[in-house]
């Protein structure tokens, strides 16, 4: 799973969840790393060729998606994902060095952050007012930019962000629920990686009409070849107002795979159209015995039905 990209952009500053994971990965931990002020900074970068990859954050195991990611890759990029990795998570509070938690009143984070941990601050920190950053690091580094005498904020932030930014950590695993996972994406301009025989694809999938059946329509395709859908959601079009959306699917294969190039032949043909977010390596463990099943049987009628036709007299 080596690749060559020399330059790759990421989800910054120094000291977020995003570069964390990115660190995880021997062969791009190497390369240079571009930090970035938003997920769209990153991506434009890689749209406009000014890096050969970016890493952004896609979905929250307590949050669910990251829609801003999603949304950009759907309607704004014509990029592709080449890998997946997914993070234990572990939010912190950090403060300047001589802080106690009794002392905050202001947190500084994310939206997305403080939202999977607003049990613990509304708990322990009910009057502490919360305060937008870019990123959890961008927060520990507002922190660590004040005056001494000013020991009331704080940063909802990794643990790391503490060296980093010149803080310590005055509370340690405040998500409200245990099992805090993000996945993140690799994704370029071009190129889809080799099946590895643990994959995903990504696709979305816009109805040709808005009527009752419709999406189960989509789903009888996967569940006929035995494919498992890992992640299924919606998105408004944002072109034909209330009620118009598009369905995205994460299922487990390849396009390789000829069971799940069917199902995008089947797809594009009934559908009001399938955009292809990408085929890549799987993070975590592999897919069920069920779909291998699948596929040697759909090899079975395959060689079936060859063997038929070559008896079509001429």
């Amino acid at each position: 799973m080596a690749t060559t990209h020399k330059r790759i952009g990421f989800f910054g500053p120094f000291g977020t969840f995003t570069e964390q994971a990115l660190q995880t990965q021997a062969d791009l931990a190497t390369a240079e790393l571009v930090p970035f002020r938003s997920v769209p900074d990153v991506l434009d970068a890689v749209a406009n060729g000014d890096v050969d990859a970016g890493f952004v954050p896609i979905e929250n195991s307590i949050e669910g998606t990251v829609n801003f990611t999603q949304d950009a890759l759907i309607f704004d990029y014509e990029l592709l994902i080449q890998r997946e990795v997914v993070l234990d998570i572990e939010h912190c509070l950090l403060a300047r060095k001589g802080t106690a938690l009794a002392d905050v009143t202001t947190v500084h984070s994310i939206p997305v952050a403080t939202a999977q941990c607003s049990g613990w601050l509304r708990t322990n920190l009910p009057n502490a007012d919360v305060q937008v950053a870019n990123s959890t690091a961008d927060a520990a580094r507002t922190v660590g930019r004040i005056g001494a005498e000013e020991t009331g904020m704080a940063a909802l932030a990794p643990a790391n962000a503490a060296a980093l930014y010149g803080l310590e950590v005055i509370a340690r695993d405040i998500a409200d629920h245990a099992g805090n996972q993000t996945r993140f994406v690799l994704v370029a301009r071009d190129g889809i990686p080799a099946p590895t025989g643990h994959d995903k694809t990504g696709i979305v999938v816009f109805q040709r009409a808005d009527e009752p059946g419709s999406l189960i329509s989509i789903l009888q395709e996967f569940a006929a070849r035995r494919i498992n859908l890992s992640l299924l959601s919606s998105r408004p079009t944002k072109a034909g107002g209330l009620g118009d959306y598009c369905f995205i699917i994460y299922a487990d294969g390849h396009v390789g795979d000829e069971l799940m190039a069917d199902v995008l032949r089947d797809l594009h043909t009934k559908q009001g159209g399938v955009k292809f977010l990408g085929s890549y390596p799987a993070a975590g463990e592999q897919a069920h015995s069920a779909r291998e099943h699948a596929d040697s049987r759909w090899k079975d009628a395959d060689d079936w039905v060859s063997h038929l036709r070559t008896q079509i007299r001429d």
